[in-house]
């Protein structure tokens, strides 16, 4: 019986794709890979690109999009048979990965062309290449010893099956809790979206009611709009000890111990290779060079910020008491008050726009936004094999006519799925020697389900969320670079990755862009302009608060890392208590464990790395604020950063390339003035 996995494809067979299928086709194609690469090796000693770099990128290219199918659809539709395969198939990739890295002959082969004649000759991309390769074999432990090589290969294997765990955890844990609301009463503040979303869950559960559960359509909701303050609690219980040793399913899904030796090994790791902390190691492939330099810039963003976070959360504390005599506003309070107090302040709900954001008319607004700034044209494309019947496929082409990319789209939450919202890529950009394989990316987001022949409404926070990750799709899908290791968001720093998607956020914000994206789903009436001012207004509201959270999870992660010690080891929830009370303002009850759901950090790619999120929105508001001299849709500026960012993948630096479109360095100035925050 054939396989799929092994057969060649451009768009994967997800259709015929079975979790039987995932390990003998794993097996192979590493067993091949194996293979090519002791070829490549075996008897040169003269090695060129055309001799060595190119068939290995070859190698890598067949194996990633044999992968990818799976990966993905072990994040949108899984199952235990599914898990089973993927887990099982996880050490073998780990090992290959680290066998690869170790393979002195392949370090050497990769020396000699940097050190030879032929390296001076080689474009800007191929150079990278070169010496990205040389630092990641370094970072790999080629090096060392045979026995720490060994103890390498061990840790990775360990640290790839337990951040798998962790993740498997989160969603068990989430999936698992769901209340029932039989009386509508006790659903007071909800609005009719909300209502209607729970009864459908019900339905689809042949359960009679509303259904309430953790996905985050749901969770936000209650937190934000209902008037049961009791109802509020329950479901911050919930929410917020997932997989951890509190909560309703207290010690079952536990990811404790699993964060400890995820931290432990990863020190371990890093000290192998000569680094003092894994921190360290984070940054060997980042554009911050120190951790003094990750610390400096969060504290100096802290100090900026918390005077007005701290005015925001009294302004707070003094309205819930003045409304409703709350003497102690506790953590599922805050986003009930605050979206109390925004309607009072500037007469705006989150809810009140809606219906001028349904999905379809947000999708073809954005792309209509990208078509005036980089002359691109977004098309759907019927009759393409999907994972499930919300997915649509998308296909990009340039002025000339030529194709540029294509994307995959899934919007919505369900059972399943792990939530959040990310840009992963099917295929990259790769010039091969039977033709050019152009860019496929997959985008998922976990938005509101339409409700009955209603189509999907979205808030505005759900707008940007889309904007962004669209931003990164168009990093991946618009490049030029047709070297398969620095093509689209390959070999971008990963500090610097955010950039793209947190530049297309500003779209959202714009009264000539707001035009393209809203109408309501009934009239096609666009935002007014009072809403539409009002929207404005309030989008600072607690930007001082924001802005504090998010620096408290980026010192909490940056710090957990840089500072662990097996020898005196700190508990992770002592250090993250440290860190709220230097810059958090909103009080945080003993029972959250906030760090057992962090999966960006415990298993995403962001470990010692969160702090990305701020570094990179420095440069994206530094960027945008060029098009606010300009002209947001300023056709020259939008071409600058398409040729100078968004096309050059990973070939240049990030500063090189921001340098390059900007005319200068980044400041801080655009960021603090975007957020209102006072330079």
């Amino acid at each position: 019986m054939n396989n799929p996995l092994l057969e060649e494809f451009v768009l994967p067979p997800f259709s015929a794709i079975k979790s039987e299928n995932i390990e003998p086709a794993v097996d192979q194609l590493l067993a091949k890979g194996r293979e090519q690469i002791a070829a490549v090796l075996e008897g040169e000693t003269d090695f060129s690109w055309e001799s060595l770099v190119h068939p290995l990128e070859l190698v890598d290219d067949k194996f990633s999009r044999s992968w990818s199918p799976v990966s993905h659809l072990n994040s949108v539709l899984n199952n235990d048979e599914w898990r089973d395969a993927y887990s099982a198939c996880l050490p073998k990739l780990s090992e290959y990965s680290t066998e690869i890295g170790q393979n002195l002959d392949l370090y050497q082969a990769y020396r000699s062309i940097k050190e030879g004649g032929e390296y001076k000759n080689l474009s800007q991309p191929q150079k990278k290449i070169i010496d990205n390769a040389l630092r990641d074999f370094e970072l790999s432990g080629v090096a060392l010893p045979n026995a720490k090589k060994e103890r390498y290969k061990d840790i990775s294997q360990q640290l790839s099956l337990l951040t798998n765990q962790y993740e498997e955890n989160l969603m068990d844990a989430t999936n698992a809790w769901s209340k029932c609301v039989t009386d509508v009463d006790s659903l007071r503040g909800l609005p009719q979206s909300a209502l209607d979303l729970a009864q459908q869950m019900a339905q689809q559960k042949d359960q009679e009611g509303w259904l309430l559960n953790l996905e985050f359509p749901s969770y936000m909701a209650v937190m934000t709009y209902a008037d049961d303050q009791q109802l509020r609690y329950e479901m911050y219980y919930a929410f917020s000890t997932r997989a951890s040793d509190q909560g309703p399913y207290a010690e079952k899904w536990d990811n404790s111990s699993i964060m400890h030796e995820i931290l432990s090994l990863r020190h371990e790791k890093a000290q192998l290779l000569g680094f003092g902390s894994y921190a360290e190691l984070s940054l060997a492939t980042k554009m911050a060079n120190k951790p003094s330099d990750v610390v400096e810039f969060l504290e100096q963003l802290a100090d900026r910020s918390l005077p007005m976070a701290k005015a925001d959360y009294e302004s707070l504390t003094d309205y819930a008491r003045e409304r409703d005599g709350v003497k102690k506003l506790n953590a599922w309070d805050v986003a009930y008050y605050s979206e109390k107090l925004r309607e009072e302040r500037y007469q705006f709900s989150q809810e009140e726009v809606k219906p001028y954001f349904p999905a379809n008319r947000v999708l073809k607004g954005l792309f209509s936004i990208v078509n005036k700034l980089y002359g691109i044209t977004v098309k759907e494309i019927q009759g393409v094999d999907v994972w499930h019947k919300d997915v649509k496929f998308y296909e990009i082409t340039d002025e000339k006519g030529d194709l540029r990319g294509q994307f995959f789209t899934d919007l919505y939450a369900r059972a399943n799925k792990r939530g959040g919202a990310w840009m992963d890529e099917c295929a990259t950009r790769f010039q091969k020697d039977e033709g050019l394989q152009n860019p496929v990316a997959y985008l998922t987001c976990n938005f509101t389900p339409p409700i009955g022949k209603q189509p999907a409404l979205l808030t505005h926070g759900e707008v940007e969320t889309l904007f962004h990750e669209f931003g990164h799709g168009l990093h991946h899908m618009l490049t030029q670079v047709s070297h398969l290791s620095v093509s689209g968001i390959h070999g971008v720093e990963w500090d610097a990755v955010e950039l793209p998607s947190q530049f297309m956020e500003n779209w959202c914000w714009q009264k000539e862009s707001i035009a393209l994206i809203s109408a309501h789903f009934e009239s096609g009436e666009q935002l007014p302009d009072d809403l539409f001012q009002k929207m404005l207004a309030a989008k600072n509201f607690q930007s001082g608060m924001q802005m504090v959270r998010q620096i408290e999870f980026s010192l909490f992660d940056f710090r957990i890392h840089h500072e662990f010690d097996e020898k005196n080891i700190t508990p992770i929830y002592e250090t993250l208590k440290q860190v709220r009370e230097q810059v958090s303002v909103v009080e945080t009850p003993d029972f959250n464990r906030f760090a057992n759901g962090f999966s960006h950090i415990f298993a995403g790619g962001y470990a010692a790395g969160y702090y990305s999120y701020k570094w990179a929105e420095v440069l994206s508001s530094d960027a945008f604020s060029l098009f606010e001299e300009n002209g947001i849709f300023d056709e020259s500026t939008g071409r600058a950063f398409l040729h100078n960012v968004l096309e050059k993948g990973g070939s240049e630096d990030a500063m090189v390339l921001f340098e390059a479109f900007r005319g200068r360095k980044p400041t801080i100035d655009s960021l603090l003035r975007h957020s209102g925050i006072a330079a």
